[in-house]
């Protein structure tokens, strides 16, 4: 059975795109285990090269890091703060990057973005699919679903049935991908 990773990038305890991650693995999931990731979870210090040196580095990005390793496959649903990443999911993006370069380990990712505005989240998107697919053997399908609270039910899932043929192409793709 395949297991796929679900992380949404955002350590609020309401975070719409936890929410839209886990709604995404799950759509991929036939014959599939899905593991939730919650950032709150794996919280660490800032990381700093002098910390690191100091004190190494924390067991949480290592059993974070553990989690990527045994998986087959991500789905990463990224909040957008600013314009780039939440700094929950940034530090443990540098912290699990000092214990092995391809922090992805070339896993197929689906990468999404969900936010209650017009874009999705297409700036934070953008940054993660330029920095990601460095470390990629395929192109990475990827969908930002704008207007979130317009677009979503939790009974429904996406409601706006051209932005769910949207996805459900990113998804074949994907599903390619782990196959």
């Amino acid at each position: 059975m395949k297991r796929i990773v679900a992380i949404g990038a955002s350590s609020s305890s309401n975070s719409i795109n936890k929410e839209f991650a886990s709604y995404a693995a799950n759509l991929v999931s036939q014959k599939k285990k899905v593991i939730e990731l919650d950032l709150r979870q794996y919280e660490m210090p800032i990381y700093s090269e002098d910390l690191q040196n100091l004190s190494g580095i924390p067991k949480k990005a290592f059993d974070f890091k553990s989690e990527i390793s045994n998986s087959d496959a991500l789905v990463i649903s990224l909040a957008e703060h600013n314009g780039s990443y939440t700094a929950a999911f940034k530090n443990i993006y540098d912290w699990i990057s000092v214990i092995e370069e391809i922090v992805w380990n070339y896993k197929p990712i689906l990468l999404l973005s969900a936010s209650n505005g017009a874009r999705g989240g297409k700036s934070v998107m953008n940054a993660a699919l330029s920095r990601f697919s460095q470390q990629s053997k395929c192109d990475i399908p990827n969908f930002s679903l704008p207007k979130f609270e317009e677009n979503f039910s939790d009974k429904d899932g996406i409601t706006n049935k051209k932005l769910m043929v949207l996805l459900e192409e990113q998804i074949k793709i994907f599903l390619k991908q782990i196959n």
